[in-house]
């Protein structure tokens, strides 16, 4: 009776292991080639934009206040309410202090009894429909790609990941002089301009005056 032969197959072993490595080697090929176009894609979209992390949403604040001075003796509004063109918020003496525009009321000096100085803030107000989201940008961190009409999305903290869209309509032509800060290495100022974004402010009701925000401008 003839015995079979229980000795492997070197040849077959090493065509094993060499598909083996080929196979390795493939797919380490195919990460290489994928993490490269994902880098050039980000390296690409990063390009094409600016990032300003230091955004707020902000409307123009109307301080009301005094022509005459006085004691503040009457307030006819608190924070929160909404107001209509030339209402009376308050009185002081026998002055009636007026609002200059409908708005919204987000601070009262509620110091009944107070004398209040000629033009010394008692109430603010905002008007909603002007809120714009305003970057601070440092003038080498693309202040110079900036243009009015560029294509914005932001995001507010508020709301985490989730996104918004706007377009630029001011970029400020004089820098933030209060807030000049100095590098300690060279005391060169690295001065920051303003960068206004309108949005829809009705498709984003959401959004409120004083939230921060992060901004990206589309080049």
């Amino acid at each position: 009776m003839e015995q079979k032969n229980s000795t492997p197959n070197i040849s077959d072993s090493g065509n094993g292991e060499n598909r083996l490595r080929k196979l390795i080697i493939i797919i380490l090929a195919l990460f290489v080639i994928v993490g490269t176009a994902i880098g050039l894609i980000y390296l690409n979209t990063i390009s094409k934009r600016v990032y300003v992390e230091k955004s707020e949403i902000d409307a123009p604040q109307v301080l009301l206040a005094s022509k005459n001075g006085g004691v503040l003796t009457d307030l006819y509004v608190q924070e929160g309410d909404q107001v209509g063109a030339n209402a009376v918020v308050a009185k002081v003496g026998d002055e009636l202090i007026k609002s200059k525009d409908a708005g919204l009321v987000i601070l009262v000096r509620n110091n009944i009894g107070q004398y209040f100085s000629p033009g010394e803030n008692i109430i603010t107000t905002i008007t909603p429909n002007k809120l714009r989201l305003v970057g601070r940008l440092e003038e080498d961190k693309g202040l110079d790609k900036v243009k009015v009409g560029q294509r914005v999305i932001f995001t507010a903290d508020a709301f985490g990941s989730k996104e918004y869209e706007g377009i630029v309509d001011e970029v400020s032509p004089a820098s933030r002089a209060s807030d000049v800060v100095f590098n300690i290495s060279d005391q060169r100022q690295e001065n920051e301009f303003n960068v206004k974004a309108r949005f829809n402010i009705s498709q984003y009701p959401e959004l409120k005056n004083g939230m921060s925000a992060k901004m990206w401008i589309y080049k």
